[in-house]
């Protein structure tokens, strides 16, 4: 049956009902930001099984399982029912299904058991124990299951992927090669797969049973794929095998959003599509339904800088409103009063607090804002991860520095203390009880007898940091942080981080924000007492946002999928935003994807969007740092843009 045009000539627009009404063969469909992927993908369904194809013959992938319900409840609207046979959800829940049925080919039962991350790190706990690793030197069950699934989900061998990540480190990677070894076989013993498993072992499957995969080829006419772009290698190969006799496959993505190349996505999936695919129609759309043409405008320039990508042009349908905002305020203090100051004018004027958001690169950029919020009693809620400090990272290096300020703070004492190995609650309790119930950094007496109460493992870490509590007087300790957290990251807290976290260069990132912080406070009691206030009063507004107005505050990658009317994009200054990390890749591949971020960034806003680039900031060592204002916005012809000034800073550095 041939579907009547109407519907599909009266509700989509000219670009999505090409994508549509597509002849069979293979097509990519690049939707940029707000041109209403979701609406063609739906209706593609639709348009499938209204033509005569039976639902049981569609695979639609996506990346949550809450997409696939949606698309999937909104096509059976469409269609009256009767799509109740076809295959939605998410890779990893398709190559289960398939797995489920023909497990014994890749060496395990049809009953397998998917691990969870808890039942994951425990059999990696068992393996470390039975290979006689030496845990006081070696990587954290946590950290160890980050390195196995980030290799795996790169399609990389093991080897070579930690001995990039492993590099200066006091970690043998044949230590790890051996752990892994016995992680498998543990799992197999088992009878379990982890979630990584089902992707790898999916995609073995198809390679080693020709047979099997033929029966998925024949049985799947059609296939979709949402957000295309972000697929990592292995997904991308699964496609196309399940793809290759009919190839009728539909990738919707956008290559402009690629961001998540950290965890394994391959923006040249999408890129490549064609030189897989070369009789493949490309179907762009670009009508956009979201933002105002001036807004459109800064997203179209800014991401133009970009040279290798399917060029697009956003297209507006709503009417210009107001030029984006650039404010360049002199410090991060002015800015954080900008953004508040445009927030109560917004709320004057009607606007919900729920309609306005912040994004940002790196969690650390909101330090400022969030103690203007506080003390402007305006609501918040944090979208992007666990407040800045109650981070566990944030909250050890925090220790050093409290014991040294409260000789009597147990619990700082405590935290310290249990960095290093062997060293538990217990430990720590007899010797707080043997110390007298206090710790005296600067008393060389107490020093001394701590040494000898250290059990002999965590005694040898300990001389990496007890040399560092000479360093200065306690009314000196504001002004001694910053090298003093420095020397504490450099002869220690660095390998702890690679041995407990599977994101240590993030976390580095976030402590030296934490160094530039403490440098704004005259006394290391004013640090403290602002930090707890911070994340106490954090909970309080993140709780009561849930049920009433609140300014969210996020990181661009947490943003992206969502829309408000009104936006600030803080912190644009070379070395931030884009981040210094993104700028050092060999590559332009790391300033390209910073640029996606930036795109991303401006295109969640509907009707005002505020670019903030403060001019100066103030380093760890107490000095002015000038700052250049992002290359982004140096892209952006000056005509686009409503320059702002902002006044003196609202909350000065010294208090």
């Amino acid at each position: 049956m041939i579907p009547s045009g109407n519907r599909f000539d009266n509700e989509l627009n000219s670009e999505q009902r090409a994508a549509v009404t597509a002849p069979d063969g293979p097509m990519l469909a690049l939707a940029a930001a707000g041109t209403g992927k979701t609406r063609t993908i739906v209706y593609r369904v639709a348009y499938l099984v209204e033509r005569g194809i039976d639902p049981g013959r569609i695979l639609l992938l996506t990346f949550t399982n809450k997409a696939a319900h949606e698309m999937l409840a909104r096509a059976t609207e469409l269609v009256g029912g009767g799509i109740g046979d076809l295959w939605g959800g998410t890779f990893h829940h398709m190559a289960n299904r398939m797995l489920r049925r023909y497990a014994p080919a890749v060496g395990y039962r049809n009953d397998y058991t998917i691990l969870d991350r808890d039942d994951s790190l425990s059999l990696i706990r068992k393996g470390i124990r039975a290979c006689g690793v030496d845990r006081r030197d070696f990587l954290k069950p946590e950290a160890l299951a980050g390195l196995i699934g980030g290799a795996a989900n790169r399609d990389m061998e093991l080897r070579g992927f930690i001995e990039d990540r492993l590099m200066g480190s006091l970690i043998d990677p044949a230590d790890v090669l051996k752990v892994n070894r016995k992680y498998k076989e543990l799992k197999m013993e088992a009878g379990a797969m982890d979630f990584d498993d089902l992707l790898v072992l999916g995609l073995e499957l198809f390679r080693r049973e020709p047979e099997i995969l033929q029966r998925y080829q024949e049985r799947f006419l059609h296939v979709l794929v949402d957000e295309y772009q972000d697929t990592n290698p292995i997904q991308s190969e699964w496609v196309d095998l399940v793809a290759a006799r009919h190839r009728n496959l539909m990738a919707v993505g956008d290559d402009f959003q690629s961001i998540y190349g950290w965890r394994g996505a391959d923006y040249r999936n999408i890129l490549t599509f064609p030189e897989r695919y070369p009789d493949a129609r490309i179907v762009k759309l670009e009508t956009n339904y979201r933002s105002t043409p001036d807004i459109l405008k800064v997203a179209n320039r800014c991401i133009a800088g970009n040279p290798r990508q399917f060029q697009k042009t956003i297209r507006p349908t709503r009417e210009s409103g107001r030029k984006p905002d650039l404010c360049r305020p002199p410090d991060g203090d002015s800015q954080a009063a900008y953004v508040i100051d445009k927030i109560d004018a917004l709320r004057r004027a009607g606007q919900s607090l729920n309609e306005i958001a912040v994004l940002y690169r790196a969690h650390y950029h909101a330090l400022e804002l969030q103690l203007g919020l506080t003390r402007a009693s305006i609501p918040f809620v944090l979208t992007s991860g666990i407040r800045f400090f109650e981070q566990a990272h944030i909250k050890d290096v925090c220790s050093l520095l409290r014991i040294l300020h409260n000789p009597i703070d147990v619990l700082a004492f405590s935290r310290l203390l249990c960095l290093l190995p062997r060293v538990g609650e217990r430990t720590v309790e007899t010797i707080w009880k043997k110390l007298g119930y206090s710790f005296d950094a600067w008393q060389s007496e107490q020093k001394e007898r701590l040494r000898g109460l250290l059990p002999a493992p965590a005694r040898s870490a300990w001389k990496a940091i007890e040399p560092l509590l000479d360093r200065c007087h306690r009314d000196q300790l504001i002004v001694a942080s910053n090298e003093l957290l420095q020397q504490f990251v450099k002869g220690f807290y660095h390998e702890y981080l690679v041995q407990n976290y599977e994101n240590p260069e993030r976390r580095m990132e976030d402590i030296e924000g934490l160094r530039e912080f403490i440098a704004r406070f005259d006394s290391m009691e004013d640090f403290l007492s602002e930090t707890a206030l911070l994340s106490n009063l954090d909970r309080t507004e993140e709780a009561a946002g849930a049920e009433r107005d609140a300014i969210r505050l996020s990181t661009v990658h947490q943003a992206k999928g969502l829309e408000w009317n009104n936006v600030f994009v803080i912190w644009l200054t070379d070395g931030l935003f884009p981040s210094s990390r993104g700028l050092s890749d060999d590559d332009d591949e790391g300033e390209a994807e910073e640029r996606r971020l930036f795109y991303v960034a401006v295109t969640r806003a509907r009707n005002r969007l505020y670019l903030c680039a403060p001019q100066c900031r103030r380093t760890a060592s107490r000095q002015t740092l000038w700052c250049l204002q992002s290359r982004f916005l140096d892209e952006i012809p000056a005509d686009l843009l409503h320059k702002v000034s902002a006044g003196r800073a609202a909350f000065p550095w010294r208090r």
